[in-house]
């Protein structure tokens, strides 16, 4: 017995999915059966689903928090705008100097 699955997506990703599939020698339906077997064969999800640490939200913003408290250590946390580009055009001349 056979079941039919229905789900939306966006007009262009089935269109750039469907051209790599057919590329393949496979069409749409046969490809997303060939996800859920692989699914049931796996016990999960048949690829990795992680994220690099520069796009996890938690990761960036302890690095925001450890930049921050390196800055009221130094003594630069209150820097303005214009001391910060002052303090790099500083060194973008000392190193054109040497």
């Amino acid at each position: 017995m056979a079941s039919t699955v229905q789900f939306r997506v966006e007009d262009d990703l089935k269109l750039e999915a469907t051209a790599i599939f057919e590329k393949l020698g496979i069409d749409l339906s046969t490809a997303v059966r060939m996800f859920l077997k692989r699914t049931v064969m796996e016990n999960g999800i048949p690829f990795s689903m992680t994220l690099d640490k520069e796009y996890n939200p938690a990761f960036a913003l302890q690095a925001i928090k450890e930049m921050n408290t390196q800055a009221v250590k130094s003594g630069i946390s209150d820097m303005s705008l214009d001391d910060i580009n002052a303090e790099i055009a500083a060194s973008r001349k000392t190193r054109k100097a040497d």
